[in-house]
């Protein structure tokens, strides 16, 4: 059995995609340390940041993050790497990966050791855990790969089964509350995938849909039609030769979702490239037929349309309003705040329908989902994928418009007329 034993350099980094993330190790290491035996055999100075000894030695217990540059040449004894189904290459992940797998390597001989600590992993985002696993299944030499999942569950109204996957999946782990996370397999805030991943700690085969064609159809509202004047909100996820270009609109009073303009690329014309003219009058001509309320553009390659788009609705606005604001996608927490809000009213089906366009729908059945530490976003299966989500962007943002002019006290309450008798 392997035994520890002290080195006369000790180097214990806790890594992560950012400094956030390393907080909550951080914190259960102080707190098994402070007033411990441990603090005062070993004369441990416990700050905040950075747990070193008292009398000057050279160690230290110390979180790093994403600047693999900076890590580059470290000596540590022990890395810990959390979360790696997150470390993904939108965050850097994999570089920083590599770079501490090289310093750990180095000091392999001397008892240097590196580990992973994660969840269930997401097929389609090529994270560290994805890879280590697939490293895994090679059987790669000097590697220990230990993981419980739960049993299948095919029916997770089966509330028995669901316990007992359950049960599999969190071991000994007594202070976990299993009987009182059956009912997360039910609830309709809890995607399937993420309950197989996140309670069962099963690897999905397949990618996280975001949101399914039935859920999406059950919105359809085939009464109250989008009429000239209504008051709406329009979201606007551009490009110029890769990938389409969507306008969408969202009613006010009901979040009534309908397609104002798509320009989808032509897979079999490698010169083809959207119209700006086409996708310029079809902005204005929709503020010329509906009372356009508030519009978030993704300004990605089109900063100067949306500038114009920007200075002339507030023109032509009678109050002499801002309407055009940009949403870089950037802005990652708060994109990620707007897809979940979009999501939990498609499942609540609150507040939100849509008119039916099958463009729309294959959008939005065409997005999976993947996780950043904010939150979760919406990418396309895979890079190369031909499924487009161009539409579903802009659903997001117009829906997120929507809440945005209803906030502004821009909505305008449509009062039923009363019949008087004298």
């Amino acid at each position: 059995m392997p035994i520890g034993i002290p080195v006369p350099l000790p180097v214990v980094q806790i890594a992560a995609t950012s400094l956030d993330q390393t907080e909550q190790t951080r914190d259960m290491i102080r707190g098994m340390l402070s007033e411990s035996p441990a603090e005062h055999v070993y004369g441990l100075d416990i700050g905040k940041e950075r747990i070193q000894f008292l009398d000057g030695r050279p160690g230290r217990i110390e979180p790093v993050a994403s600047s693999s540059r900076g890590l580059e040449g470290a000596r540590p004894t022990f890395v810990i790497c959390d979360e790696t189904h997150h470390w993904v290459s939108s965050n850097g992940g994999p570089t920083v990966f590599e770079t501490l797998q090289r310093n750990a390597d180095k000091t392999m001989a001397d008892g240097s050791r590196l580990m992973q600590t994660t969840n269930a992993f997401n097929p389609n985002e090529e994270s560290v855990a994805q890879r280590t696993y697939e490293k895994f299944l090679q059987d790669f030499p000097e590697l220990l790969y230990d993981c419980r999942e739960g049993a299948p569950v095919e029916d997770l109204t089966d509330s028995e089964a669901v316990l007992a996957a359950l049960r599999d999946a969190y071991g000994d782990s007594y202070w976990a509350p299993v009987t009182g996370l059956v009912s997360k397999a039910t609830d309709p805030l809890t995607p399937k995938a993420v309950f197989y991943r996140f309670y069962c700690n099963q690897i999905m085969e397949s990618a996280d849909n975001w949101i399914d064609k039935y859920t999406w159809e059950s919105l359809f509202d085939r009464n109250d039609p989008i009429k000239p004047g209504d008051q709406i909100a329009i979201g606007f996820d551009g490009s110029l030769r890769s990938d389409s270009t969507a306008i969408v609109g969202c009613r006010l009073r009901d979040g009534k979702l309908f397609l104002i303009h798509i320009q989808e690329k032509d897979e079999r014309d490698e010169d083809w490239q959207v119209n700006p003219f086409l996708v310029d009058r079809a902005m204005r001509l929709a503020n010329e037929t509906y009372k356009v309320e508030w519009v978030y553009c993704d300004p990605n390659q089109w900063q100067n349309q949306i500038g114009f788009w920007s200075l002339d609705f507030k023109e032509l606005d009678k109050e002499g309003r801002d309407i055009v604001f940009e949403f870089p996608p950037q802005r990652v927490k708060q994109m990620a705040a707007a897809i979940e809000r979009f999501h939990t009213a498609v499942l609540l089906g609150n507040e939100i329908c849509h008119d039916g366009d099958k463009i729309l729908r294959q959008h939005i059945t065409n997005a999976v989902t993947f996780e950043v530490p904010q939150g979760v976003l919406i990418t396309k299966e895979s890079k190369g994928s031909k499924k487009k989500i161009d539409a579903a962007m802009a659903a997001v943002l117009a829906y997120a418009a929507r809440g945005e002019a209803i906030a502004d006290g821009r909505m305008k309450i449509r009062r039923k007329a009363r019949m008087r008798t004298y």
